[in-house]
């Protein structure tokens, strides 16, 4: 699309491989999520490499969009910077609608054919999460599918009303077997907060027949275990203050453990301890040094 300023709006993808649509793999569309947009840069480098050394299946395509968002990440605003409007939430699309309508339907044009779709997703929830393959219940979800990423978890959960005019939805609604990965913060580029993410890729390519398994990708896994909504406990904070976590994800408490405190900003006082309410295993937790009454501060993932 041509901008009233700068440079052209342009999104780019790179393809590997010929044949069949296989995979497809959307990074960033929010301008905050720098770590998804670098997990595809780092997946475009090693499928460069192993596209020239033929470690690509016969017949098999594979395309990776890193950003669908760059004039956000330029000004560094999470939505589109000039009406706060959410790429994720415009699905499948309206090509002669408002901008973020048009850019989602371009985008949903190049991927909706493909058999396999991986989504680089950021919650809405701030803080960090067990690495883990997100799926929605759409009637057309494929959890075995899922499990060959080995992540620790997937976490299957039954749509929202907003939940519908995202592209994971989209997706699985248009026969593309979806899901999304979460795995740590938006800002993190650091090579080993990347390296989950990318392994889990590189496993899944090699586990669905796209390459061939001398790529060194097919990594050791974890025993997947699949979750649902209520399997996770979440915790809201009972007072408003400064955040003191006692411990991250995939610490395991036991119920009563004394796991985070909210302090009082003024004079240093614990307003409040927070007990794990059940045995289980950090799933989520709030990455923010202050906290508001009510906000939900930890997911603990019950025994």
């Amino acid at each position: 699309m041509e901008s009233p300023y700068r440079d052209t709006f342009r999104i780019w993808g790179y393809r590997f491989g010929i044949g069949e649509k296989t995979l497809a793999i959307v990074g960033a569309m929010r301008g905050d999520e720098v770590h998804q947009q670098f997990v595809c840069a780092q997946l475009v480098s090693r499928l460069e490499t192993m596209e020239r050394e033929g470690m690509i299946a016969p017949g098999q395509e594979i395309l990776v969009i890193p950003s669908a968002n760059p004039f956000s990440m330029n000004v560094e605003k999470r939505f589109w910077a000039l009406d706060g409007t959410d790429i994720n939430r415009m699905f499948p699309g309206y090509d002669l609608g408002e901008t973020t309508q048009r850019i989602a339907s371009g985008v949903f044009e190049a991927i909706k054919d493909y058999k396999y779709g991986i989504q680089l997703a950021s919650s809405y929830q701030t803080g960090e999460f067990m690495p883990h393959v997100r799926m929605l219940k759409t009637g057309f979800e494929d959890v075995e599918t899922a499990k060959l990423f080995g992540l620790p978890y997937v976490y299957v959960r039954t749509p929202k009303p907003f939940d519908t005019t995202t592209l994971n939805y989209n997706w699985q609604i248009w026969d593309t077997k979806a899901c999304s990965i979460y795995a740590g913060k938006n800002s993190d580029v650091s090579p080993e907060a990347c390296q989950v993410p990318v392994n889990a890729i590189m496993r899944f390519i090699v586990n669905v027949g796209i390459a061939d398994s001398a790529s060194g990708a097919n990594r050791p896994s974890f025993n997947t275990i699949v979750l649902d909504e209520q399997d996770l406990v979440t915790i809201n904070s009972p007072a408003a203050g400064i955040f003191q976590n006692l411990c991250s994800p995939g610490h395991e408490v036991s119920k009563g453990e004394i796991i985070a405190r909210i302090i009082d900003p003024y004079d240093g006082s614990v307003r409040s301890d927070i007990a794990s309410p059940c045995d289980g295993v950090v799933f989520h937790l709030l990455g923010k040094p202050l906290t508001l009454l009510h906000t939900p501060i930890f997911m603990i993932r019950k025994y």
